[in-house]
């Protein structure tokens, strides 16, 4: 609530954090609470009618959360980690494709849908999205951004690490003739061509690469793979809660990458509470 978060996203930080109390008991807390905190009223109604109404789907948005460890052992190299991940995505996407992709969507699509609306028409406002744009999607998930940008765009390849993922993504896209789907490593974007790409956009899939310790290779390959002043979104660089430290890694890395830095570390969105980056690679001129 200090925070001034969204209830539905103060619900999935409930559910990651909170393991061993019931979605009524939080919800009769949010309740008693407003006697003392007149001025957020509102907001913990909210909270705990959401909470009363997702009983059984606060249950799963834990057990979707546990899926994917967001933690790494002394002894595991960057392959293991990415092949953890990947199973944990599977497990996930498999609970629900909703919020495997979004916890905060509280595994309902009609929220991850107005959500990725008002991403889709933040990139769009950006000229991130063109009739003559190809877009790149690092960690597409179930493909929703697909979905959302293929009438927008040229063409727009989703690569991912999760089996399942990838399954539901090309069920959910079939048809769209400027849609591809990959399956990559994870480790790096070796399979597309120098300066391929218009834009690339990276949606809560940063924060693995840092987890895994390749970030820095996915930026460097980013930079690789834009054309001249293209541009590359990142939603979230990581879950390490430290906004300074992380705004103070992207403007290294971009720095080392030949990018610039346009947007560093802005909250613009309703619905989400994803910080965003955006970065620009120079002209080379």
């Amino acid at each position: 609530m200090a925070n001034d978060l969204p209830a539905e996203v103060a619900i999935a930080r409930l559910a990651l954090y909170l393991t061993d109390i019931k979605a009524a008991e939080l919800a009769d807390i949010a309740l008693d609470m407003r006697s003392d905190t007149l001025h957020r009223r509102g907001w913990l109604e909210q909270v705990a009618m959401l909470l009363s109404h997702k009983t059984v789907i606060f249950d799963d948005l834990r057990t979707t959360a546990a899926s994917v460890r967001h933690d790494r052992s002394d002894d595991e190299t960057r392959e293991m980690i990415v092949a953890r991940l990947a199973s944990g995505f599977d497990q996930a996407a498999a609970i629900s494709p909703a919020a495997s992709v979004q916890l905060s969507s509280l595994g309902d699509e009609q929220m991850l849908s107005a959500t990725t609306a008002e991403i889709a028409s933040w990139l769009e406002q950006q000229d991130f999205t063109g009739a003559d744009k190809t877009i790149l999607d690092i960690g597409c998930g179930i493909g929703r951004f697909e979905r959302a940008l293929h009438a927008r765009v040229k063409s727009i390849v989703g690569i991912d690490i999760s089996s399942r993922m990838l399954a539901i993504a090309r069920q959910r896209c079939a048809g769209l003739g400027n849609v591809e789907f990959q399956q990559t490593s994870g480790l790096d974007l070796g399979e597309f061509a120098i300066a391929g790409f218009d834009g690339v956009l990276a949606v809560d899939c940063f924060p693995y690469l840092v987890l895994a310790g390749i970030a820095e290779r996915h930026f460097s390959e980013m930079a690789r793979v834009l054309r001249p002043t293209g541009m590359a979104v990142i939603l979230n660089y990581s879950y390490r809660m430290s906004p300074a430290v992380d705004s103070s890694d992207v403007r290294h890395l971009a720095r080392t990458c030949g990018m610039d830095v346009v947007i560093d570390g802005e909250m613009p969105f309703r619905h989400w509470d994803g910080t965003v980056f955006l970065v620009r690679r120079r002209d080379g001129t």
